[in-house]
């Protein structure tokens, strides 16, 4: 696998461990500042996830995806 396809997919594993961690933290919170946290931290998630789901897609239509 390239250099770029690793650091995109190191990306996505990045991002399942921060929806774990917002799922998580969302089921053990005992205040709404800890929501407000794990929301945004669930928010950036998704809009990372996104990003690097699009280049993932790019790389492979390229065929530089193995």
């Amino acid at each position: 696998m390239k250099r770029c396809d690793q650091g995109i997919q190191k990306t996505l594993d990045l991002t399942k461990v921060m929806l774990d961690l917002a799922d998580e933290g969302d089921a053990n919170r005992e205040d709404t500042g800890c929501g407000v946290l794990y929301s945004v931290l669930r928010d950036a998630a998704y809009k990372i996830k996104h990003l690097a789901e699009a280049e993932k897609d790019a790389h492979i239509k390229k065929g530089w995806w193995k």
